[in-house]
């Protein structure tokens, strides 16, 4: 991420956007995914850094913390019964669908959200980000 945006920077304009993705993990970690954890934790820390860092050239940065997501990667590597169970424990009691991620990525990149900058927006189905 750090490379890619750092690539990216010198080509955007102001008012142009960057979307991270980060995780309810970073604030909610599960023990047996501390890596993944961590990896999201750090993208918060660099999403907030870069904010504010670009803000001065016009450039916002924000990003989503999806709560668990319906995905292949689900089937693939989950056992029977953890698939049975998955997004269960959480308020809505269901795992989202990728599109019910979609109108957080839009609206993050969207002009509508212009005085937003810096900010995670969770998608968790209830969860609170803490």
């Amino acid at each position: 991420m750090f490379w890619l945006c750092q690539a990216a920077i010198p080509h955007m304009e102001p008012g142009s956007t960057i979307v991270n993705s980060a995780s309810i993990q970073a604030y909610d970690p599960t023990p047996s995914l501390m890596h993944y954890a961590a990896t999201k934790a750090a993208i918060v820390n660099f999403t907030k850094a870069l904010a504010q860092q670009l803000i001065d050239d016009g450039i916002r940065v924000n990003a989503v913390a999806p709560g668990p997501v319906w995905t292949p990667l689900i089937p693939s590597t989950f056992d029977e019964q953890k698939i049975k169970k998955f997004g269960q424990n959480d308020p809505m009691g269901r795992p989202a669908q990728p599109a019910e991620l979609a109108p957080a990525y839009v609206f993050l990149a969207s002009d509508e959200s212009r005085f937003v900058n810096g900010e995670v927006l969770g998608v968790t189905g209830g969860r609170p980000l803490a």
